[in-house]
């Protein structure tokens, strides 16, 4: 098959290539517009509680706050409020309201809005708006309420009074800056490290820009596919999809780069000339290849078994990237260097010369001679970095990992002076009579004065009745942080119930907000991984059963493949939750793992244990092919492993904890799934089985000779005589 398709492209590169970017254009240039969500609220099933809450705040509440900013006020000299402070801060209120944003709906001020130590008073600041435009409106509305109340300030009548605006909305304005910043980093760094890297091995430009050109291309028709896909399907990606198929396809895509050219450079050095170097490439690494993307896209796909939908809604996108990349990977690519041929490696000439490779010839020497050592330390050391996993703290306090010296920061800490941690981010519960009559003072009362005892509560506020007098809202501020892991166990476990209890005869209550909604995100994280994981090391291992005609192959690399998913988690406990005393590890971290570690990782073993195949077939007894594979697969592994953890290593830079704790766990996965995995684990325990590991295929039996050749003759054969 691969063979087929290696005399097609190859016989035909020009007819290739404009095939190619026909289609290209047609499906960039007809493709509709994607939409995306950004409230993580959204993806959730209706059946939580969390979803029936917002359900019956847009239906009860219509002029409830989609966000809100705050101004918190206090003196200069720290002493607390006075009332005629007080009566400045209405005053100032009442000024902004005369000009406030088309988008804020009021300041809010008043007696009941100085903290009841009177050291600091806040005026709310609800807003409403749900999509990217109000979002930009938003934050235009922040720049302008700290420019107006800088103004109120200075006058001579408010002398003595300080303010900070802060709040989720001024919060991401303050930060805007460092997450460009951070993705600036990583972008600029993804092109260097692939351009440097490859111009490194190579020495040669041409070939060092040639991924960069071909994989940005490539995003560009598989976003133009994905948008086709959700038109017809249905399904709503949130924001970070893009960013995500950038990082996905810029790294495999890589992967699958390098994967041809170490290939086809290593025919040229073994004497063939450039067409039939990049057929014999193709047909060797095609299966790779395609296995690998065949891997990677079904591992995505069972994504599709996730009850939340963002997980759900990357699966398919992240699918179609990947087989697009696939086909690019065995098409254009080769395509391209056929026409440049050897000017591909200009100006270098070491294209011409067989490599010492004395690093990677002196790891195969000692895998082969001591593949029990081998596997063991490469197999303890992943056991023991797993057993850090079992101390995972999800985290989901993303405004804790922003830098604490901005204004929103800082209004956060005066706030805490004065009220709950949770005033920023209220327990929104709404109570609604069960026979549809309207509820009665009596009963906000009774509830009002139960929930104030309730587990975590530090303050209960007055209840709002809702356009529906049938329903009301009582928010409950929390005495920690809302969004601490802590918080968001507590409501789940502990209030939510106490709350229910605590609803009056005929009245059901409903709790919702952020911590309500993260709590129900964290039952469906652990639900959706408890489903995910074992369905995809299923479906690869029957991928790599069929690429390696073997059983008993998939189990040890399945293993070892969960193994390394397990040891990179563990290996972030280890250094956030440990040596850096971090609460917890952001609650998003298992997933991204499992789409750049898990998934992507798999590549490296598939092309090491296919070239520990090919060793066998060429008549070498195990040992020497674990020796002969890591020598020869070894740079290539070692290499794409380089490139696509260097890239996630340069986000430490960036200044978001969250961006530093991705950066550092998918670096260290593709680090152990390449240096650790591929080069010692996988060849090593292969030669311990020796042929066992390919029951009950032959993939393992030597090709029969040439006739009147020697061993040697085995790997000169003409690309048609090679059988995959």
């Amino acid at each position: 098959m691969f063979a087929r398709l290696a005399r097609i492209v190859v016989g035909h590169p020009w007819w290739t290539i404009v095939a190619w970017l026909a289609a290209a254009i047609l499906i960039i240039a007809a493709a509709p517009k994607l939409t995306t969500e950004s409230d993580q609220g959204d993806f959730l099933p209706s059946s939580y509680e969390s979803v029936q809450a917002m359900e019956i705040a847009q239906d009860a509440f219509p002029q409830q706050e989609d966000t809100s900013s705050l101004i918190v006020f206090k003196r200069t000299d720290g002493a607390a409020l006075s009332a005629q402070d007080t009566a400045k801060v209405g005053q100032i209120a009442q000024s902004l309201n005369a000009k406030k944003p088309p988008t804020v709906q009021d300041f809010m001020a008043g007696p009941q809005t100085v903290s009841p130590n009177k050291l600091v008073q806040v005026v709310m600041v609800p807003m409403k708006g749900t999509s990217m435009a109000d979002s930009e409106k938003q934050g235009e509305a922040v720049k302008e309420i700290r420019k107006q109340l800088a103004g109120q300030l200075s006058a001579p009548g408010n002398a003595g009074l300080e303010a900070k605006v802060g709040g989720d909305v001024a919060t991401f304005v303050d930060n805007e800056e460092s997450f460009t910043q951070s993705f600036e980093i990583v972008g600029i760094a993804t092109f260097v490290l692939i351009i440097g890297l490859i111009l490194l091995i190579f020495r040669a430009p041409i070939a060092a820009l040639l991924p960069i050109i071909v994989i940005t291309v490539t995003m560009q028709v598989s976003m133009g596919l994905i948008a086709f896909a959700a038109d017809l399907f249905g399904f709503t990606a949130d924001d970070s999809l893009q960013t995500i198929i950038l990082i996905v396809l810029f790294g495999i895509g890589a992967d699958y780069y390098l994967f041809l050219m170490f290939r086809f450079r290593e025919r040229l050095r073994a004497g063939d000339d450039k067409k039939t170097a990049m057929i014999t490439a193709v047909e060797r690494v095609g299966e790779v290849i395609s296995s690998a993307a065949a891997a990677i896209a079904i591992t995505f796909l069972v994504l599709l078994l996730a009850t939340f939908g963002v997980f759900s809604a990357w699966g398919p996108s992240l699918a179609i990237a990947v087989v697009v990349m696939g086909i690019t990977s065995l098409t254009l690519f080769p395509a391209i260097v056929t026409l440049l041929g050897t000017a591909v490696f200009w100006p270098s000439k070491a294209w011409k010369k067989q490599p010492k490779a004395t690093v990677s010839a002196g790891l195969g020497r000692m895998v082969g001679k001591r593949p029990a050592l081998a596997a063991l330390v490469s197999g303890g050391l992943l056991v023991l970095l797993a057993a850090g996993a079992l101390g995972f703290k999800a985290d989901y306090d993303f405004a804790a990992g922003f830098p604490q010296d901005t204004e929103s920061a800082e209004a956060t800490k005066d706030m805490q002076r004065g009220f709950p941690p949770g005033l920023t981010t209220p327990v929104q519960v709404f109570l609604k009579s069960e026979n549809g009559q309207p509820l009665n003072p009596q009963q906000l009362a009774q509830f009002g004065e139960a929930v104030k005892g309730a587990p975590g509560v530090g303050q209960v506020q007055p209840a709002v009745p809702g356009a529906d007098k049938a329903i009301a809202r009582v928010d409950l501020l929390l005495k920690e942080n809302p969004m601490s892991n802590e918080a968001i166990s507590l409501v789940k476990d502990e209030l939510a119930p106490a709350v229910h209890k605590a609803a009056p005869d005929g009245v059901r209550a409903y709790v919702g907000g952020q911590t309500a909604i993260f709590a129900d995100i964290n039952t469906i994280n652990n639900r959706d991984l408890s489903v995910i994981l074992p369905v995809a090391a299923v479906l690869i291992a029957l991928i790599l059963a069929l690429l390696l005609r073997s059983v008993v192959a998939p189990i040890y690399l399945v293993v070892a493949v969960l193994l390394g998913f397990a040891a990179t988690l563990g290996s972030s406990v280890y250094v956030f939750q440990g040596a850096m005393g971090e609460a917890g590890v952001t609650f998003q971290l298992p997933i991204i793992l499992y789409l750049f570690v898990l998934a992507i990782g798999t590549d490296y073993n598939i092309l090491m244990t296919a070239r520990l195949r090919e060793e066998a077939k060429e008549g070498n007894e195990p040992r020497k092919a674990a020796a002969l594979a890591v020598e020869h697969g070894g740079p290539t592994v070692a290499a794409a492993g380089l490139i696509l953890a260097g890239t996630f290593a340069v986000m430490l830079l960036a200044p978001v904890a969250f961006l530093k704790q991705m950066g550092f766990a998918v670096a260290a996965g593709i680090s152990l799934s390449a240096f650790v995995m591929s080069l010692f684990l996988v060849p090593g325990v292969t030669a311990l089985l020796g042929r066992r590991a390919w029951w009950p295929g032959h993939g393992d039996e030597a090709k029969p000779l040439p006739a009147g050749g020697s061993a040697d003759d085995r790997g000169r054969r003409e690309p048609s005589e090679i059988r995959s």
